[in-house]
């Protein structure tokens, strides 16, 4: 089934898994520089205790899976009169790396979704990401820089609905000292470069032209370690984006928010922030948003057998119409998985998303007040193999209703699903 796959990715693509690899190869080469190294409790930028692999000084943490394997009756999420059914399935291996390098931690991760489909080729598809972090303790300072890349053809959230290829590359930072026993002050900066394809189109738009940016933030952080598995955080920044092509959809912002962050071995597992951003576009036709903003990703386990998991985001994003410049997204998704008996468990899964769209003065194509809702429910059983191995079947619904008739669509995927070590 993979086979059609490899054979759809373009020159790009090519280059990416060269890239990945090459990526993989220098990190198993950093051992040479390596000596005596090993994980100890409370080091930082160590690796967790269940950690699956270790060859000397690296750790790894493998997972695949084969996801989705089934039906998606709505290929190109278009009205219901005209949707197209097709077979389809993703494969997902990943890889999860520390190494220790002197007193120092490199962290990596590489992931890779091969996406087939069977009539339509032109939904084939290979996105891969690479990420690395280093730690870079010093007495009472800590370094810790990073790189990620992207090169996707995935929907770029729930306001485009055509697989466009774009590559993203962030290049972030903190640095951070320690203030007291348990307080840390900081300074972290990113700079995010978001650069769409040259064919990449969606409704007769040309994504390259409206959405190619860089974004950069500078923020000053305090964080306070509460508990040893609980931090809190307050952080305010300033932000910018600048537009490749279309200077007029170039705006700054200000941002302030608090958080709070479990650690892995906490009883609530993830982190939540909110906060509030002053978002003011250059142009003066685009109107303004001063208000809340949130992001929260959370999991509780209760007795073993029950786990619920929470997000939820709140926050400004781009549209590609230039006639609505952008949306004010708010979602929330829910998902509660319990053990039946023995290695049998069930997953429900729901969530709804608002895009409230903000028009440009004097748009006159554009529905005045136009909001948009994406609603989701899911169901999946599953069948633990083992510790680490789970065959599943889901079933997942996802409908849009809009002012726009043409932008209204409902979706029905489902198939098996076999996961290893996720």
């Amino acid at each position: 089934m993979c086979g059609p796959v490899v054979g759809s990715i373009s020159s790009r693509m090519i280059s990416f898994g060269v890239y990945s690899r090459a990526m993989a190869f220098a990190i198993a080469l950093l051992p040479l520089a390596a000596v005596g190294a090993f994980a100890q409790a409370g080091d930082p930028g160590a690796p967790p205790t269940n950690v699956r692999l270790r060859l000397g000084p690296l750790y790894l943490n493998p997972t695949i899976g084969l996801t989705g394997a089934g039906v998606d009756d709505n290929v190109f999420n278009e009205p219901g009169a005209i949707a197209k059914s097709d077979y389809t399935a993703t494969l997902s291996p990943a890889a999860e790396l520390w190494m220790r390098f002197g007193s120092t931690w490199i962290n990596g991760t590489l992931r890779e979704d091969l996406i087939y489909y069977q009539k339509y080729a032109s939904e084939r598809s290979a996105n891969g990401s690479v990420k690395v972090n280093w730690l870079i303790p010093l007495n009472r300072l800590t370094l810790n820089p990073g790189v990620s890349y992207l090169l996707t053809r995935a929907r770029p959230g729930f306001e485009i609905d055509a697989r466009a290829q774009r590559t993203e590359i962030d290049y972030n930072g903190l640095i951070e000292l320690r203030v007291a026993s348990k307080t840390f002050v900081g300074v972290r900066a990113d700079r995010r470069i978001t650069d769409f394809a040259e064919d990449a189109r969606y409704r007769g738009t040309d994504l390259q032209t409206e959405l190619n940016r860089t974004g950069t933030s500078v923020a000053v952080t305090v964080r306070h370690q509460a508990t040893p598995l609980t931090g809190i955080t307050f952080d305010v920044s300033r932000e910018q984006d600048r537009f490749e092509f279309e200077p007029d959809r170039d705006s700054d912002s200000t941002q302030i928010t608090v958080g709070v962050k479990f650690d892995p071995a906490a009883l609530i597992k993830g982190a939540a922030t909110f906060g509030y951003r002053d978002f003011k576009p250059v142009s003066g036709a685009v109107p303004e948003y001063q208000g809340t903003t949130a992001l929260v990703d959370l999991s509780y386990i209760v007795l073993g057998t029950t786990k619920f998991t929470v997000t939820a985001a709140r926050d400004v994003q781009y549209s590609f119409d230039v006639d609505q410049p952008y949306y004010l997204q708010t979602g929330v998704t829910a998902s509660i998985a319990q053990q039946l008996f023995g290695p049998l468990d069930i997953v429900g899964r729901i969530g709804a998303q608002r895009l409230d769209y903000r028009n440009r003065a004097g748009a006159v194509a554009a529905p005045a007040e136009r909001v948009d809702h994406i609603t989701i429910y899911g169901l999946g059983i599953g069948y633990h193999l083992g510790h680490d191995t789970r065959l599943g079947f889901n079933v997942d619904q996802q409908k849009r209703t809009s002012p726009i008739d043409a932008r209204q669509y409902k979706g029905l995927v489902y198939g098996f699903a076999v996961t290893y070590g996720s």
